[in-house]
């Protein structure tokens, strides 16, 4: 299961990529993996400014449906659209064409809070 160094993660199993003061949001694989199958995902609060915790949307499964929670405290500048058509993208690339959202950086001193790819790993492996 792929854990990239370059990223950064949260406890939730969210992964968030840092490019100057905007982010890139989506699921780990490891997250994938546990939810399945996944047959859609909801993000209606593009254009919103949410604090850290916040849930951002959903993502819903076969077998069950999540809330994805914001890793940083941000305005949400975009959702991946192709989502909408093709939800398995996030089963398929979860690192790469299967992110959900960018946001822009409100606090860059909450990216220190996240957890490296070594404390992630270290996390889901219980």
């Amino acid at each position: 299961m792929a854990v990239p160094a370059e990223l950064k993660y949260t406890k939730d199993h969210e992964w968030i990529k840092v490019d100057g003061d905007v982010a890139t949001i989506g699921i780990t694989d490891y997250a994938q993996g546990e939810l399945g199958d996944i047959v859609y995902v909801e993000v209606d609060t593009e254009g919103d400014t949410l604090d850290r915790e916040e849930t951002f949307g959903t993502v819903e499964a076969v077998k069950t449906v999540s809330d994805l929670f914001m890793p940083i405290s941000g305005e949400v500048l975009e959702f991946n659209e192709a989502l909408e058509d093709a939800p398995e993208t996030v089963n398929a690339d979860a690192y790469g064409n299967g992110w959900m959202v960018k946001v822009k950086i409100a606090n860059t001193s909450e990216l220190d809070d996240l957890l490296s790819a070594a404390a992630y790993e270290a996390l889901i492996a219980g």
